[in-house]
């Protein structure tokens, strides 16, 4: 039972009311320069068949080299019918991922399911794959923080999909749910190879209200390390999604939920509201929960992202 209430008292108004922050100065700086970093690497990308059966796909289990030296692995799926003109990466939230999405409604598309460091298939003795630990691993150090890190590995994920299948360059999507939004909104600002994205209930909108909200899951463990560290905004401020928002120029979808106890709304709502232009909304009634329209309101998801997406 939760002790708090999680619309926060925020209506909708209020929620598209929400703006993020100013940006730390340099923090457009910081964000280039590790991009270029990331660039300027080959992901040597390595493939074998999967054990993941399906009939519309052929299934591969991938793995590459991202910034550190880290090992990231995860699945890619090409179409059994048809020829891949495009391609989708798609983060995971902060549970991980046991295997791909077989449902995502964008046909011609080479799909690519990276584990983000130190989860499911990228799990390393260096860092913990509890999403509690997970979240404050060298959260002191802006250069080191985790966060930064897993943009690194979208990055690169990008890099791969345009090395194995040149004709996906200039037609590159990505998919993002809670983390692996949040992930997406710091990492396409200055990936222009995105083209477009998505983001469902994303995490790591607006840092200081985060901090400030009762919530579950990561954000409550920052919360805790935050009341005998009170410096770590000055890292945060560079791992702002809503921020990093403000200069994203592809077209980005969000669903965003009125009620969240894991990702609070405000947050989410912050990311969507920071979005210079080419931004569509799809309010969900919950996140992270069930409810009685949980099914039709993922039906009507897909249908708009299928939509979206067709023109990539």
């Amino acid at each position: 039972m939760l002790n708090f209430d999680p619309t926060y008292g925020y209506n909708l108004g209020q929620l598209l009311d929400v703006m993020p922050p100013p940006p730390a100065d340099d923090f457009v700086g910081f964000w280039l320069a590790r991009y270029q970093r990331a660039l300027a690497l080959d992901p040597q990308p390595r493939l074998q068949v999967s054990n993941c059966k399906n009939d519309d796909f052929d299934c591969y289990d991938i793995h590459y080299t991202s910034t550190d030296n880290f090992d990231i692995g995860g699945w890619l799926l090409l179409p059994k019918h048809g020829q891949v003109t495009r391609g989708i990466i798609v983060g995971h939230g902060y549970g991980g991922r046991e295997q791909p999405d077989f449902d995502l409604p964008i046909s011609d598309a080479a799909f690519l399911f990276p584990c983000f460091r130190g989860l499911s298939r990228s799990k390393c003795q260096s860092v913990s794959d509890n999403p509690s630990l997970h979240v404050l691993h060298n959260i002191d150090s802006r250069e080191k923080y985790i966060l930064g890190g897993c943009v690194d590995d979208l990055w690169l994920a990008v890099s791969v999909l345009q090395q194995l299948y040149p004709a996906t360059l200039g037609r590159i999507g990505y998919l993002g749910i809670s983390f692996g939004g949040g992930i997406g909104a710091l990492a396409m600002p200055w990936d222009t190879r995105i083209q477009r994205g998505h983001y469902n209930v994303p995490s790591f909108g607006n840092q200081a209200l985060r901090l400030q909200l009762p919530t579950l899951g990561s954000a409550a463990a920052v919360q805790n390390y935050h009341l005998e560290h009170s410096n770590i905004l000055d890292v945060l401020k560079y791992y702002d999604a809503a921020v990093a928002a403000k200069y994203i120029h592809a077209p980005v979808h969000v669903a965003a939920a009125l009620a969240d106890p894991v990702v609070a709304p405000p947050g989410q709502f912050c990311i969507y509201n920071a979005l210079p232009q080419g931004k569509k909304l799809y309010i969900l009634e919950k996140g992270h929960s069930d409810y009685p329209q949980q099914a039709i309101q993922k039906t009507e998801l897909l249908a708009e992202i299928q939509g979206f997406f067709s023109t990539l």
